[in-house]
């Protein structure tokens, strides 16, 4: 069973909550998810419809952004998060990539669940799917298939190089909220192909499903033109 994180249950604006999502920044940072991420997207984001589920403050697809630098098409960007934070000096600079962002606070699945949604041409997880046990998740990705043509998804890694990192978050700075929640997602992590088996079999998606680095687990489902 699934523990729950400590930072789920803060305020927004608590100044533990607000520590740790400055140590997240610092983590994904290491983990180097806003390269991966740019690497997946480039040559393909201008003037597409971009997702991401538990987008939290919006720094790490800012990153990517800047990344990719300028876009000639502006990227619409649809945050969805139950409690999101994006600060004003994110939203402004969001304006300097080509980039136009739209904030949905609500909860996931109410999004997932909309009706006549509109389909994205990519939809982004990031530690985010870790947060739920199978049969909910396997309905998320099943939701989310039917309204993207390509999922990424950068989660923990399930392993002892990841567990050993964790007990180091100390050293950088990273509060009791940021050490207790990574030592949570790590456990609740994943490995080999367990996100691939909770996607729809479908053959029209090709899945892509690895470790990258040793900390973080890749997934990327593509549909087929």
């Amino acid at each position: 069973m699934l523990q729950p994180e400590i930072l789920d249950g803060l305020d927004v604006d608590d100044p533990r909550a607000v520590q740790s999502r400055r140590d997240l920044r610092t983590v994904n940072s290491i983990m180097g998810h806003a390269r991966f991420l740019a690497r997946a997207l480039r040559g393909s984001i201008a003037g597409s419809r971009l997702v991401e589920l538990g987008a939290g403050d919006g720094t790490l697809l800012l990153a990517v952004a800047r990344r990719l630098g300028k876009q000639t098409k502006p990227v619409r960007a649809v945050f969805v998060d139950r409690r999101p934070s994006l600060s004003h000096e994110t939203r402004e600079a969001f304006k300097d990539t080509g980039w136009q962002v739209e904030v949905r606070e609500c909860d996931v699945f109410d999004w997932l669940k909309r009706p006549d949604s509109e389909r994205s041409d990519v939809t982004i997880a990031n530690l985010f799917l870790h947060h739920f046990e199978d049969r909910p998740l396997s309905e998320l990705l099943e939701r989310a298939s039917r309204q993207t043509t390509r999922f990424i998804a950068c989660e923990p890694l399930r392993s002892t190089a990841a567990i050993v990192g964790v007990s180091l978050l100390g050293l950088l700075g990273c509060n009791d909220v940021t050490r207790h929640d990574g030592r949570i997602s790590v456990r609740a992590g994943f490995r080999g192909h367990e996100l691939s088996s909770l996607w729809p079999h479908d053959p029209q998606w090709h899945l892509r499903e690895q470790r990258s680095g040793p900390f973080t687990h890749t997934f990327v489902a593509d549909h087929a033109p």
